[in-house]
Formats: structure tokens, sequence, C-alpha cells
């Protein structure tokens, strides 16, 4: 049995995993606005809430830079006070046991691949379109992380007058006056102003695909995060957009997903040692 943690700075999920499976679940806001010590106390309660003897490991997914080596945390995005975080050291001196720390959208990458969408392909890559944008790598069936764990940070790449991040999450709703959740509702309920600010979006996360293309060429595609629940409204436009793309036959061989697996960042969080 292993533990996962999902840790972001709105909230913070704490699994017993086994086989695969989410046996017990914790969910509580985390307490960003606190000190180092007191966010790492708070995790540590919760774990503590769930685990067993029979645990073997802890797994963590962090929005951030990452020492994966040593399980250092740097930058956390949401959580002013953690600037560089011994993460791994802190929690294996507690527990006693292997704790594996890896930025958050590399563990969205490992939940996909061995538990959802992407299982039987080789090359993927996972990106999550949330309040930012990033992705998750697998090359060969092994996560590829990169020096800094940084391998996916697709999202802070320049694009147009801004990065890929601003087009491609809910910064587009927010630059446009309203929400992701909002334009959401409005497209259900036909509204045609929202279904073209969907569309627009759509081109954009076209372009998005482009590049994962020229980068890595991979089997699939697999989308993650709060704004991928509006993939319907924003698929035509983005795959309008990629007929544009020179290869014709990478497009056509490329599987395009979205991923349906409530906490699977989580549950590859718990993976994230394999």
């Amino acid at each position: 049995m292993r533990i996962g943690v999902d840790l972001g700075g709105t909230n913070v999920r704490v699994g017993l995993v086994d086989e695969g499976r989410i046996v017990r679940l914790i969910s509580e806001p985390c307490k960003s606005d606190r000190p180092e010590g007191e966010v790492v106390a708070h995790i540590v309660s919760l774990i503590e809430q769930v685990i067993v003897p029979r645990v073997t490991h802890i797994g963590i997914g962090v929005p951030s830079v990452v020492d994966a080596a040593r399980g250092i945390v740097y930058n956390v995005t949401g959580i002013p006070s953690w600037q560089e975080v011994h993460l791994k050291e802190m929690l294996e001196a507690h527990f006693g046991i292997p704790v594996h720390v890896n930025n958050d959208c590399n563990c969205f990458a490992m939940g996909v691949c061995r538990y959802g969408e992407a299982q039987g392909f080789r090359d993927v890559v996972c990106v999550a379109l949330g309040t930012g944008v990033g992705a998750g790598v697998v090359i060969g069936n092994k996560l590829y992380c990169g020096c800094n764990t940084g391998a996916g940070e697709i999202g802070s790449i320049p694009y147009l007058d801004r990065d890929y991040e601003y087009y491609c999450s809910s910064r587009f709703f927010v630059g446009r006056g309203t929400t992701g959740k909002e334009a959401f509702e409005r497209a259900v309920a036909g509204d045609p102003d929202a279904l073209k600010l969907w569309e627009e979006f759509g081109r954009h996360v076209g372009r998005l695909v482009m590049l994962i293309l020229y980068a890595y060429d991979p089997e699939a595609i697999v989308f993650g995060g709060s704004i991928s629940h509006a993939f319907d409204f924003f698929s035509e436009a983005m795959h309008a957009e990629l007929a544009k793309f020179p290869y014709a036959r990478t497009v056509e061989r490329v599987r395009i997903r979205c991923s349906k697996i409530e906490n699977i960042g989580l549950l590859g969080a718990s993976a994230c040692h394999e």
C-alpha cells in the first residue's frame, strides 16, 4: 500500500492507495498563507490520518520546481513561504519510510500512463489545463523530467504577446472579463458569445498541440485539469487549427484524449517512485 499526496495552493489531498485504488481520501484547504513549518505540519497530520502499517512509501506531487533525487521543493506556486523545502528529508525523518517528491504535472502523467487513458502508449505528453498550463512527458514508458523537473513547462514558452499559459489556461477567460467556469456554464446554456470564446480558446490550444508535436512527436496527448472538462466546446476549433500542421500523417496518428479519472494526480504521486 502507498500514500499519495496532491499538494496545491488551494487544497491538499492525501489518499491511501491499494493496487491503483484510493481506499481512503482526505481533502482540506491548504494553509498556503502560513509559514513553511505549519504547512509541512498540516501535511504530516493528514498523512497520519490515513497511514497504516502496510504502507511502503509516500509520493507527493507539488506545483513547483523539484530536485526529485533529493526531494527538495523550490518556489511552490501558491505557497509563498515554500522557497526551499527539504520535504523528503523532513517526512522520512517523521515516518521512517521512503518519500518521493515530484512536480504535480509529472505525477499527473504517471497516473494517466499507469492507470488512465494513456495505458498502452510508450510516448505520451499529458497536459494540465487549469489555473496554468503544464505538462508531464513520458518517453519510452519512462517519465522524462529534465534536470530540474522542468521538461514539461510548456506554458512558459513565449507565444504571441505573452506565453502559452496566458492563452491556454483560465487566464484566457479572466483576460476577457469572465472565468472558465462561467464561460463553460454559459456555453452549456447555448450562449453564442461564450461558444465563440471557446472557439477562440480552441485555436490557441491547437497551436499548443502543434508545439508539442514539433518538440516531442508523441503517440498520444492527454488533457487534464479543470479546463479540460470543456473539451467538447473547444475540440473542433483545436482540430481545425491542427489541420494547418505541415506533417499531416503526424496529426492523423496522434491520439488526443481527456483524462476522466478523479484524483489521477494523486494516484500518479503514489506511483512516482516506479
